[in-house]
């Protein structure tokens, strides 16, 4: 009796003292003590060929956010004709100037004050071309939108930048209610224009140049780009198009300190004018 009590105890100790060693760390280590579950993965970007990407480019974007149809009235002047209306997506602040005639043109004033509402993130200004405002404007009113939303405007070049930001020359922008490849198609057709669409950040580039360009870009918001040449058949036909209907071409940009000079060069009169130094000044 008593060996068989005895062979149960020690049946027990030895079944508790192996609990107890395993359940330790091993010497010089510390227990694992219970984690988190990781957080999952961060959603696939939208790259080429995949479902997002082939929705954007087919014009079938979610029409949300800064996309979202907008309820607002579309601003028009004391003769009906709709407004140029521009607003920040950064600042938030907006601006309704009147064209000139159906496809555009502005007064000198509100050039201005549209320089100053498409500033640089720093604040620097530069003037605007009136031909890329204009385009915007031919945007705005072929979609019979209440505004246009501006992602950049005039952004300060960087040496060795080739950018048409950096000339007053580009808009990268978006038309609520619109999906951006509709936004770009029309663009495409005006001449002498160039197009980007941006799947990941989700806007439009265009701006006024020498000979139309497009393109798709599928770097997200303060990467390098990674752009690559789109419709170049078409790009050349849009530019004869525009051509054959009378449209003058968009010079290259350049610099210059001779006014005169800049506007021979183009076949355009130079006024007589008097110099400070040549008029008579009275003490």
């Amino acid at each position: 009796m008593r060996r068989a009590r005895l062979a149960r105890s020690l049946a027990t100790a030895a079944a508790l003292f192996a609990t107890t060693a395993f359940a330790q760390p091993p010497h010089g280590h510390h227990a694992l003590t219970p984690q988190p579950p990781l957080p999952p993965p961060p959603p696939p970007g939208v790259r080429p060929g995949s479902p997002a990407a082939v929705a954007y480019l087919s014009g079938k974007q979610a029409l949300v956010g800064w996309h979202a149809p907008s309820t607002k009235p579309v601003a028009r002047d004391a003769s009906g004709r709709p407004m140029l209306t521009l607003r920040s997506i950064n600042r938030g602040d907006a601006l309704s100037v009147p064209a000139m005639c159906d496809d555009g043109g502005f007064a000198a004033t509100d050039l201005d004050r549209m320089a100053h509402l498409l500033r640089a993130s720093g604040g620097e200004e530069h003037p605007l071309d009136p031909r890329a405002l204009s385009l915007v404007y031919r945007i705005q009113t072929h979609f019979g939108a209440a505004e246009v939303v501006f992602v950049s405007g005039y952004r300060v070049p960087k040496p060795g930048s080739h950018s048409n930001h950096g000339k007053g020359r580009a808009v990268d922008l978006i038309v609520p209610g619109v999906p951006d490849e509709e936004v770009a198609r029309f663009a495409r057709d005006q001449g002498f224009v160039g197009v980007g669409v941006y799947p990941t950040s989700q806007f439009v580039h265009v701006d006024v140049r020498p000979r139309s360009y497009f393109w798709v870009d599928y770097s997200g918001p303060h990467n390098k780009n990674r752009e690559s040449s789109i419709f170049g058949e078409l790009a050349a036909k849009g530019d004869a198009a525009a051509l054959a209907r009378g449209q003058a071409p968009i010079e290259p940009f350049d610099v210059a300190t001779d006014v005169d000079a800049a506007l021979r060069a183009r076949g355009m009169p130079v006024e007589a004018t008097t110099t400070d130094d040549e008029e008579d000044e009275e003490n």
